[in-house]
This record gives structure tokens, C-alpha cells and sequence, in this order.
């Protein structure tokens, strides 16, 4: 059933369709999500009442629900009191952080070790109406690529190869809402998260809060934003940690590491300069891209895809730059991607602190190339399980709603550990649909084995055609 001209170590074990045994796994996910949500069982109570029902309830609903605000999961789940949902969402007091470092304690251990595990920071804006929603303000929305009304959370995943899971959220509030006693008092914002924090503070809060749990990971990476500020980089590394931060085209880097001296007084006329500044000269690293020559780069295979396999060119150079914070000149190691596009090439520099005598370059290589994993995470959370519908206002349905959310992805990656070996072309449509059969009993079990088996077999037979390209 695969493709003939596919190489034999490309061929996957997913069609075995007429065997009886094709989604064995499978067929007890609904059990295994009752016992998944149960471990959080003692989270969800206060001192004098209990709410894991309700949990259990919207948990199911992330999944049945066309769209995931608790109006629309009560209606899906046929529940006669949407106050009592409302209440549990709005109101009740249950840990929310309690939920998010379980999942971030349980994704640690679960996530194999094949290659690094990398902590991934992201930010994630989702576009509002009105100025009620806690957080809400016209600033930078990176769905939309410009500035919106929205609110913006800053987010961190694991990620060990393909697998990642979120496992922190922090939301941002603007100096604006901070300012505004009125504003968080209707928004609830307790008084000890109305200081002002930029989302670089919040990043780092999250990195030193996950030291603190024990989770595991090998190096923190970032996009641009983060990237940008060396100050975060210097942190990081007098934590001990490696880093792989993207930056943009404009950074400025040294070629040589300069001295801070005062520069001489220009003519007779006019002060003499007291303030010292490097004696070397500076490039922008889009500059420096364009004097590199064909010798200069490498071509490395960074991992396989659905497209067969990411290869790109590399260049790698010991560079110096000024951390502005501290008033030091530090040295890092500027990694260019270059990968081919059909509309021509896509660049992306980062830098780290990585050195190419511990680390090989295709390890260099892999740590950039993980950031699209959080991506992906937060791309998932948004279409399967509507992180970017919820519609209450308060500052304790946003942490509430975000816990449960990453609470349900977790059990996403879960699935896709345990059905590897039977179907390891899993996604989590394919677990959100099973579930959606098991809850529902709309189609019959095995009319939707045959639709996830017909995904598989078309996603499986593009991918043998894909590599086959490449092995001609």
C-alpha cells in the first residue's frame, strides 16, 4: 500500500488497516483522558467545596465544543446550569498554577531524551473587542503581524525533537492597565500582579519558575523579541543554562572583541569626549550576511518533515556585543540560517552560547530550528482546544481557562507517546476527533477509524513521495 519507489527505511507500520489490530491503541483514549483528569483531581477544590466534576465537564467540552467559551460548552454538553460552569470558571477558588506546573512536571518526565530538550519562550496575541477583557490594549499582535486591540500572554513550551507541549502562560498587562487601579479592580487583578512587568521580566519569571519545579531541559530559546535584549542572555547564562536566541537583522555585532576607550577630541574646537566607547567597529548582522562567500557556509539535514527532510545552510561565527546593561563587550556565537523558499531564501540569526568544540554544528543547528515547535504548540491550542475563544473577562477566568487548556494539551502529548508505535502519524485532530466519537456517538467506531486511517494513508503517501524526490 505505500508508495513503491519510497526507500524501505521511509516506509511507515501505519497500514495495517485490514489487520484488525490498526488503532488498537486508540480505542481506550476516553478511559485514559477519566484517569488523566483524575490525577488533578485534588487541585480542583477549595477548602469547603469540591469542583473536579465541573472540570471534568469542561475538559470534555475543549473537545466537543465548536467553539470553546463556556456558553457554547454547556449548550454542547447539554448542561441545565451554565451558572454553575460560569461559577467554577469565574469564581471558584482553585490553584490554577497548582495545574499548570503538574503538566510541566509530567511533560518533563514523559518527553523522551533522544535528543535535546529545549524551553521554548513565545508570545501569543488574540485579537479583542472592547476594552473590558483583562489585558486587552492596542499593541503588537503576532496573529495579525501589526498592532490590534488583543490580549498578549507570553508562553513557554518543552520541546525534545517533534514532541512539545506549553507548560507555562503568563498574561501581560500594559503600563497602562497597571496604572489603573479602577481598571483591575473590575478586572480582578490581584495587587500583587498589578507592577508592571515587560514581557522580557515575564520570561524570565517563567524560566526561574520552572528551575524552581525541577523541570528538565537542556537550553531556552526564543524569537527575535527576546533575542534582542542581551541583558536576558546574559541572565541566562550565569544561570548556567544554553541558550538559542533569534535576533533580528539589525543587531549589531563586532568581528573582533573592541576595548572601551575615549576617543580623541576631533580638531581644536569643542569639548574633549569623556565618555569611552568600543574601538572597533560595528556591523549590522544583515550586513555582515551579504560579505559572506559560497565557502562559507555548510549544508546541514536539521531533522525530517512531512516534506521530507529540512535542510538548510548554516554559517556559524564567534562574534562580540555590547550588553548595554551591564556596559560589557560579551562573546557569542552568531548562527545565519539560510533555507531555501520559493519565493527565494529565508535568514534567520540568532546567537547563543553554545561553542562549536562542545557542540557539533548540526546540534547548533537543531537548538534554532526547535522554535517552530512552539508555534506549533500554540497553533494546536488554538485550533483543537480555542485558547483564542475565550470570552470572559476577569482576570481569574483567563488564568482558569489557560490551566485547563494546557492542562487538555498535556494529555494530547500523552496520547501521542502512547499510540506511537501503532500510529505514529497521530495528531491532535485525530485524538480531538476519537474523543469527540467516544463522548458523542454521532458516527460508528468504525467510520471514524476509516476517517483517521484515510488521513494517515494520504498524509503517509505524501510524505514516502516527498523523501523519494530527495533520494533520486
Amino acid at each position: 500500500m505505500i508508495e513503491k519507489q519510497a526507500p524501505r527505511s521511509l516506509k511507515c507500520l501505519i497500514q495495517r488497516k485490514n489487520s484488525k489490530s490498526y488503532g488498537k491503541t486508540l480505542i481506550a483514549a476516553i478511559s485514559r483522558l477519566e484517569v488523566y483528569v483524575s490525577g488533578y483531581q485534588y487541585i480542583f477544590r477549595s477548602k469547603t467545596k469540591k469542583f473536579f466534576d465541573k472540570a471534568e465537564k469542561y475538559t470534555q467540552g475543549l473537545f466537543l465544543a465548536s467553539r470553546r467559551n463556556i456558553e457554547k460548552i454547556c449548550e454542547k454538553l447539554g448542561m441545565a446550569d451554565y451558572f454553575q460552569m460560569q461559577h467554577f470558571i469565574t469564581e471558584a477558588k482553585w490553584d490554577e498554577r497548582a495545574v499548570i506546573d503538574k503538566v510541566a512536571q509530567s511533560t518533563s518526565e514523559i518527553l523522551p531524551k533522544r535528543k535535546l530538550t529545549g524551553l521554548i519562550i513565545d508570545e501569543s496575541g488574540i485579537p479583542k473587542k472592547g476594552d473590558k477583557s483583562v489585558g486587552v490594549a492596542w499593541q503588537y499582535c503576532g496573529n495579525l503581524g501589526k498592532l490590534a486591540n488583543c490580549q498578549v500572554g507570553v508562553l513557554a513550551c518543552l520541546s525534545n525533537g517533534d514532541l512539545a507541549s506549553i507548560v507555562d502562560a503568563r498574561l501581560f498587562l500594559t503600563q497602562e492597565w497597571c496604572n489603573s487601579v479602577a481598571r483591575c479592580d473590575e478586572a480582578g487583578v490581584p495587587e500583587d500582579k498589578r507592577e508592571f512587568k515587560t514581557k522580557i521580566e515575564l520570561a524570565y519569571d517563567i524560566i526561574m519558575h520552572q528551575i524552581e519545579l525541577g523541570t528538565n531541559f537542556d537550553f531556552i530559546g526564543g524569537d527575535g523579541f527576546y533575542g534582542n535584549d542581551p541583558e536576558l542572555a546574559s541572565k541566562i547564562e550565569d544561570l548556567g543554562y544554553l541558550y538559542m536566541l533569534d535576533i533580528h537583522k539589525d543587531q549589531k555585532i563586532f568581528l573582533e572583541r573592541p576595548e572601551f576607550v575615549v576617543p580623541e577630541r576631533n580638531g581644536t574646537k569643542g569639548k574633549f569626549p569623556t565618555i569611552a566607547r568600543p574601538d572597533k567597529k560595528s556591523y549590522r548582522v544583515d550586513e555582515y550576511y551579504k560579505s559572506l562567500k559560497h565557502d562559507d557556509w555548510e549544508t546541514i539535514k536539521v531533522r525530517n518533515t512531512a516534506k521530507g527532510y529540512l535542510k538548510a545552510s548554516y554559517h556559524f561565527a564567534q562574534v562580540f556585543i555590547l550588553n548595554e546593561t551591564r556596559g560589557t563587550i560579551e562573546r557569542r556565537l552568531l548562527v545565519i540560517c539560510k533555507t531555501k523558499t520559493k519565493k527565494g531564501f529565508e535568514i534567520k540569526y540568532s546567537l547563543t552560547n553554545a561553542n562549536l568544540v562542545q557542540y557539533t554544528t548540526k546540534g547548533i543547528a537543531y537548538m534554532q530550528a526547535q522554535r517552530f515547535f512552539i508555534e506549533h504548540c500554540i497553533k494546536e491550542s488554538k485550533q483543537v482546544l480555542g485558547m483564542s475563544q475565550f470570552q470572559t473577562r476577569k482576570w481569574q477566568a483567563w488564568q482558569h481557562q489557560v490551566a485547563l487548556n494546557i492542562m487538555t494539551a498535556g494529555f494530547i502529548l500523552e496520547e501521542k507517546l502512547y499510540c506511537f508505535e501503532d500510529l505514529p502519524l497521530m495528531s491532535a485532530w485525530d485524538i480531538q476527533e476519537w474523543i469527540c466519537y467516544c463522548l458523542s456517538k454521532i458516527r460508528t467506531e468504525d467510520e471514524v477509524i476509516e476517517l483517521i486511517f484515510s488521513r494517515h494513508w494520504k498524509r503517509q503517501t505524501d510524505i514516502n513521495i516527498s523523501y523519494s524526490k530527495q533520494c533520486r
